[in-house]
């Protein structure tokens, strides 16, 4: 058995610190969003599970932090941060459908999006593209036929003619 103590992962105590963080800072917040009233048995005030998973988050990191204070962060910690980073891609892939929805159409940017997301994770057969595509026809056909979700036509539904313009506004 080794006595030498094991590495950090690069990323780990950033991590762990930033987790700190945010969870003392909700625990300074606890007492305005959530409150005691004096009726009621203690488990069952608005207050008390949402404080017991607070004090929780903070106690926990807390400890976590404590017992890895003395272990060394093996090198790397940049490109570890990189790859966190590069998961806001898709943040800024899912921002253009929300805006292209209005403009375009439900059914033409879903369609569309799931081809060009298709296309950015690497696939290029005409099987794999084509089966994206069919995805996202299905996908609309779901939220819109079986679950009903109401999603307001696109601003190009406006210069199709009147018969297609209805059957898009209405169906898709």
């Amino acid at each position: 058995m080794s006595t030498e103590p094991t590495k950090a992962k690069p990323g780990e105590m950033l991590f762990v610190g930033l987790f700190f963080a945010v969870s003392a800072y909700l625990l300074t917040q606890i007492g305005d969003q959530a409150k005691f009233s004096a009726k009621g048995k203690l488990f069952a005030q608005p207050a008390f599970w949402p404080g017991v998973g607070v004090i929780g988050m903070v106690g926990f990191t807390a400890l976590h932090l404590l017992t890895h204070m003395k272990q060394r962060a093996k090198s790397g910690l940049g490109s570890e941060v990189v790859i966190w980073l590069r998961a806001f891609e898709f943040v800024g892939w899912f921002m253009i459908y929300v805006i292209a929805v209005p403009r375009i159409g439900y059914l033409p940017s879903t369609v569309l999006f799931t081809f060009l997301l298709a296309l950015r994770m690497g696939y290029r057969s005409l099987a794999m593209l084509g089966w994206s595509a069919a995805s996202g026809v299905a996908i609309v056909i779901i939220f819109k036929t079986l679950l009903g979700v109401k999603i307001p036509g696109g601003a190009l539904y406006e210069h199709l003619p009147d018969g297609l313009r209805n059957f898009m506004i209405m169906g898709f």
